[in-house]
């Protein structure tokens, strides 16, 4: 087993829960497929973001670039030092906030985070929010290992905390983080500035709002067992157990409700063993018999992500997303990071500036407007489909051909039967936006 120093991951990356309680609604479900687990020869990822019902996902594409020698850059809530070079992302996030729910960039890395609790107190103060911790990651990594460990040295550096909705009441909570690329995927668990992480070689692994890393510890804070042990939780004798040492006592039943959902994960992943495809997690996140596609509690599933990583580099990452609530009627649309990429407007929100209300002190005071073209016509069309008319039935077959032709494109890539100009495959995500929106249009 690897132990890492904060000091040496810093040099490489340049009352408990009071107002944060985990009865409030709060869940999201990441998976990945290692090979032999996939069908074919690539790494699958799939994550699901179940946040407040009505707030909005935007989809960001953000480009490689280079920054000055001791820059800062402001976070959500906390400015860091700026690294000086950064690497293109394409983001999922609430559209309040700078960081994301899951994302990947130019290298083929992936990483989506999940709220937790643990014995560890979740403090109100402002630092990086999980969310933060993931874009970063992925502007500075190139590898699922390396990701590792810039979470590792930025928890250590400036922590976590701060509110994680749009709301004046706080709501506070650590993260776990689901990472992969085109070869393997980590788990990695905090529980404040601890952490643990667990390395991922070969089948299939899901994550679900709860710790679930035990005795299988592939890397890990260098205080993590001493301070376990100093708070009485652990004896010090006998195998050092992560998930039972630092998970809540008595698990608050919104805990115990993710507890199911990761069994039911867990089982429908192993269920379709050595065949797992694109269109297999695509159907993982649509299950909702399972709560892994929600909508419950003032929560939904508000955005959700598919990503092939094929393990040979000279073919591309291709990258589904949705930019609308609720997977089971929405449209999985492919992003590649090729020549001629760029942000596709409809799925980005308005901006406030100055006058944002998590911009102004005290936060959160009022509510605007943030949603984006592509998710005022989806609201319209979600509207007819669960209403079962007519026009909302061909809405939806519209979305499942819109769908398909993304997925046989893919087919195309992996298979070397089909080979785009770069500029084309550039626009994939532009054009099959603008499809959609015209349909709902």
């Amino acid at each position: 087993m690897e132990r890492w120093h904060w000091k040496d991951i810093i040099i490489a990356t340049s009352s408990q829960m009071a107002s944060s309680s985990p009865e409030a609604p709060c869940s999201c479900d990441c998976f990945v497929s290692v090979p032999p687990a996939s069908a074919i020869p690539a790494v699958i990822f799939a994550k699901n973001s179940d946040r407040p019902r009505d707030e909005v996902q935007e989809v960001v594409f953000i480009p490689a670039g280079t920054h000055a020698p001791g820059s800062r850059l402001q976070c959500t809530y906390i400015e860091v030092e700026q690294v000086l070079k950064t690497h293109a992302v394409i983001l999922s996030r609430p559209s309040w906030l700078w960081g994301a729910e899951m994302g990947a960039n130019e290298h083929g890395v992936c990483i989506g985070n999940e709220a937790v609790w643990t014995k560890e107190p979740v403090g109100e103060g402002e630092a990086l929010l999980g969310m933060d911790l993931l874009r970063l990651a992925l502007e500075r990594s190139s590898t699922a290992q390396e990701a590792v460990r810039v979470i590792a040295g930025l928890l250590e550096r400036y922590g976590q905390g701060g509110s994680c909705r749009e709301e004046p009441v706080p709501f506070c909570y650590h993260n776990t983080f689901l990472l992969a690329d085109r070869t393997e995927a980590w788990v990695l668990e905090t529980a404040g500035r601890l952490w643990a992480a667990q390395r991922i070689q070969g089948g299939a692994r899901n994550i679900s709002n709860q710790l679930s890393i035990g005795t299988d510890i592939s890397a890990e804070h260098p205080e993590l067992r001493s301070h376990a042990k100093a708070q009485g939780w652990w004896t010090g004798q006998g195998t050092f157990d992560f998930a039972e040492v630092f998970s809540l006592t008595q698990q608050p039943v919104r805990m115990e409700a993710a507890k199911a959902r990761f069994r039911a994960g867990r089982e429908l992943l192993l269920q379709q063993q050595g065949r797992i495809t694109a269109e297999v997690m695509m159907d993982i996140l649509r299950n909702k018999e399972s709560g892994i596609c929600m909508d419950s509690g003032g929560f939904r599933t508000t955005a959700s992500m598919v990503s092939v990583l094929p393990q040979d580099p000279t073919k591309p990452c291709v990258h589904f997303l949705t930019a609308t609530p609720d997977p089971s009627r929405s449209v999985f649309k492919p992003f590649i990071f090729e020549m001629g990429v760029a942000q596709a407007p409809q799925v980005l929100s308005p901006t406030f500036g100055a006058q944002d209300p998590v911009r102004i002190l005290p936060r959160f005071q009022t509510q605007v407007d943030r949603q984006h073209l592509l998710y005022r016509g989806h609201q319209a069309a979600l509207g007819l489909m669960e209403a079962g008319q007519d026009q909302g039935k061909q809405l939806r077959q519209m979305q499942q051909s819109l769908e398909q032709e993304g997925l046989e494109a893919l087919r195309g890539l992996l298979t070397g039967g089909q080979t785009p100009p770069p500029q084309a495959l550039g626009s994939l995500f532009q054009a099959f936006v603008e499809k959609e929106h015209q349909a709902y249009a």
